[in-house]
């Protein structure tokens, strides 16, 4: 199997193979304590950068509390940025709390894009008996 030919991603292909994910989580995992960005506040999709529009057209159709909640955890950590320090470690974001809200409105709005892509350059040939 060719990864990228069929449909695959890395990730996914990676996540169906209990020996791999044994080996990759905790790297993973250190990978996001290294970052930093849950010492913020911040979620992983909170990361994402917002100068694409599919990312744009993804948060506008987040609901009204996860609109906030957004805005909040952004707000949160740039002043903690500006003040150099983290937020309290009962404040930090939790392995589990730190869940992917946007990716899946942004994989919906590529879904689309694709298939509107693939039903604009369809080709029809006139049959002939």
């Amino acid at each position: 199997m060719v990864l990228g030919t069929d449909g695959l991603s890395l990730a996914r292909y990676i996540s169906q193979s209990p020996v791999l994910m044994r080996f990759i989580r905790p790297v993973a995992n250190a990978y996001a304590r290294a970052a930093g960005y849950r010492q913020l506040g911040l979620k992983y999709d909170d990361l994402i950068i917002e100068e694409n529009k599919t990312v744009q057209k993804a948060i506008s159709r987040m609901g009204e509390r996860e609109s906030y909640d957004r805005a909040f955890r952004l707000r949160q950590a740039v002043q903690q940025s500006i003040l150099h320090r983290d937020l309290p470690k009962d404040k930090w974001v939790t392995k589990e709390e730190d869940i992917r809200y946007l990716t899946p409105y942004i994989k919906e709005i590529s879904d689309e894009e694709a298939e509107r892509s693939a039903w604009d350059t369809i080709k029809v040939k006139k049959g002939g008996h």
